[in-house]
């Protein structure tokens, strides 16, 4: 990851500039959250998926700085939605912007970041952008739909579980791909192969949160842990327990997950089941599954040192937790 990182240096210098710049507004409101947020830590993983996709196409001009500006708005957007939703009060490790200022400046901020990443996209004058992004924002948002209804369903498949994840999470990673191919106006079997690539790392990149939900302290993650059970979610390391126990083992879990709150006892019970059924090992094996995966679309790309980058990222995603 330190590679990628030197690679991009430069370019994701001028991205943090220009998230500031696009952050104007007459309301001091809006650039107070809009930075707290975009300062808390993140990766930008979506940027450099932008950044290195434009590079790997031989895009030669400066749009690639704009547009993973936008796309990093888009993901804060929803990060500022969720967390209302989800009644979070932490986000990467501090109080999220919704404890802070309360859910209406949160829900109204997410609007305005939203609006203003369309904004600045039908600026950048291309349809086909435009057309990769709105698609990514209307499928993000059945994805949190998708994410409601399945609250608390221990019936929830594998296979619907991963419709959730390529909607809610995945699918904005594509669509980062996808920008970058676009500018660099390759032929499309380039283009989706850069699409697949960002797919299937979104989807191994949440497998990775689902896994470290249940392994990684508050200090290091940013959030208690337990925290997805908690709201009810059903994630990848419970599926696969689920689809393992006994039918006792699974009443059980059912009388935590039908609960309020979440005491210590019963979030052991349920780590200790998952742990009891290798939920959290099965989940980063199929993260590693994708990784790999991801990495073979690359293939129609020549050897090199941006296609290394890419797998090099591709790769970080399933190391982070170990």
């Amino acid at each position: 990851m330190d590679h990628v990182l030197s690679l991009l240096n430069d370019d994701l210098r001028r991205v943090e500039l220009q998230f500031r710049e696009d952050l104007a507004s007459k309301v001091p409101l809006i650039r107070k959250v809009g930075e707290y947020v975009l300062a808390s830590g993140g990766k930008r993983i979506r940027p450099m998926l932008v950044l290195l996709s434009a590079r790997l196409s031989g895009y030669q001009g400066n749009a690639h700085i704009g547009l993973a500006s936008v796309v990093e708005f888009i993901h804060t957007a929803t990060l500022l939605h969720d967390d209302v939703v989800d009644s979070a009060v932490l986000r990467r490790g501090q109080e999220s912007a919704n404890a802070v200022w309360g859910n209406e400046a949160s829900v109204l901020v997410g609007d305005f970041l939203f609006a203003k990443s369309f904004s600045i996209m039908v600026r950048g004058g291309s349809l086909a952008v435009l057309q990769a992004l709105s698609d990514a924002t209307t499928m993000m948002a059945e994805g949190e739909v998708l994410q409601l209804v399945s609250t608390c369903d221990l019936d929830l498949a594998e296979e619907r579980y991963i419709e959730v994840v390529q909607n809610k999470t995945a699918v904005l990673l594509a669509a980062a791909c996808r920008c970058g191919a676009i500018l660099g106006g390759v032929p499309a079997e380039r283009e989706e192969a850069l699409a697949a690539y960002g797919m299937d790392l979104g989807i191994a990149f949440q497998f990775m949160d689902d896994a470290l939900d249940y392994v990684a302290d508050q200090a290091e993650f940013g959030k208690a842990r337990g925290h997805d059970l908690l709201e009810g979610k059903v994630t990848l390391p419970l599926i696969h327990a689920l689809r393992c126990c006994t039918a006792d083992e699974r009443r059980r879990v059912e009388d935590v997950v039908a609960g309020d709150d979440l005491p210590q006892d019963d979030l052991d019970a349920i780590i200790a089941l998952i742990e009891r059924y290798d939920g959290i090992a099965y989940t980063r094996q199929r993260a590693r599954e994708l990784v790999e995966r991801a990495k073979q679309h690359l293939a129609v790309f020549p050897a090199g040192e941006i296609r290394d980058a890419l797998c090099e990222l591709a790769d970080y995603v399933v190391l982070r937790c170990k």
